[in-house]
């Protein structure tokens, strides 16, 4: 079977993952509402832990947007946990190490570090909106600013 890849217009491919918590979060019953997925390389890296601090600080105007947040990474559940409650992230982080999520998204890249190359989360958001349809996406982001525009982009979104 072949898979449309992950463009703006189509619909957001599901899955289901173990968030902070303990909870299994399955994208497909999140419709009705805007859905922010955010790939991200490792847990309390120095881009990582700001980019989640962005997405931390600007929670409360998602939350007013109906807005859901994810952040998606291959660490454990034990580890997202402790990252989680360091920062005191608001939204849940869900532990995909099997990569399910990562390669629905098209995010394993091979990437360079240290001159060596390595298989690793290439950094990228998916906006998803209420009837599931992917509306933005962002590769290979840059940090700086990134919430800011991806909070932005949902504002741009119909009404429902």
């Amino acid at each position: 079977m072949t898979r449309k890849p992950v463009a703006e217009g189509n619909k957001a491919p599901d899955f289901e993952l173990t968030a902070t918590g303990g909870k299994s979060i399955r994208l497909s019953e999140l419709r009705g509402r805007p859905v922010v997925v955010y790939f991200y390389p490792k847990d309390n890296t120095p881009g990582c832990t700001a980019e989640g601090q962005d997405f931390r600080d600007l929670y409360p105007r998602f939350r007013r947007r109906r807005t859901v947040i994810f952040g998606i990474s291959r660490d454990t559940l034990k580890m997202h946990e402790n990252f989680k409650a360091k920062h005191k992230f608001p939204f849940q982080l869900l532990s995909d190490p099997d990569e399910v999520a990562c390669k629905r998204y098209d995010v394993i890249k091979m990437k360079n570090m240290y001159g060596r190359k390595v298989r690793g989360i290439e950094r990228s958001t998916f906006l998803i909106d209420p009837e599931g349809v992917v509306r933005r996406v962002w590769r290979k982001v840059r940090v700086s600013e990134h919430a800011a525009e991806v909070l932005a982009a949902v504002a741009d979104l119909p009404k429902a």
